[in-house]
């Protein structure tokens, strides 16, 4: 038990999202991008957790929330889109999902965006970590749960209120 808390500690403190300027610089079939993916986001990285196909992300194209590829190839907009979607669709339906990221990345473009999602990730990640307890108990276990799940349910409840309200904001 003390070692899976810290195992969990130790990649909500360390496993992050590439930085833009290592982020592969030349384009990449469908088959790379979703291998690549999987070092993108915490819960891509294990056969048991979520996956991404090739499905997900032509689907993603045809309902406008990632850009189309260049031929049948991929570049570094697709995957800072893609690292982001992945994450954000655990909270938000796709079609939040894309309201959110066109806002942000017409404000931003997408390298700032992506500079900005990884600072978010980090601090989130990090403070999460920080709840952690070392050595719990299974009824402290159960807390840090409860509490995680409460919190996440606030969080995304407000996620979900708020990018309603950016429908709300005309350009």
């Amino acid at each position: 038990m003390e070692q899976n808390i810290a195992e969990l500690k130790k990649k909500l403190e360390t496993q992050r999202p590439e930085q833009w300027e290592l982020i592969p610089d030349i384009d990449l079939y469908m088959d790379q991008i979703i291998a690549y993916m999987k070092r993108q986001h915490i819960g891509l990285a294990s056969e048991e957790e979520e996956t991404l196909t090739s499905s997900m992300i032509n689907n993603y194209i045809k309902s406008g929330v990632l850009p189309r590829a260049k031929g049948k190839r991929y570049d570094r907009e697709h995957i800072a889109y893609l690292t982001a979607v992945c994450l954000l669709k655990q909270i938000l339906s796709v079609k939040d999902t894309g309201a959110l990221l066109k806002v942000l990345m017409e404000a931003d473009g997408t390298e700032d965006f992506y500079k900005e999602y990884r600072e978010v990730v980090d601090r989130e990640y990090a403070a999460v970590a920080e709840e952690l307890t070392d050595a719990p108990s299974r009824e402290e276990l159960a807390r840090m749960a409860l509490t995680l799940a409460v919190s996440s349910y606030a969080q995304k409840y407000a996620c979900q209120r708020i990018v309603e309200m950016l429908e709300d904001y005309s350009d």
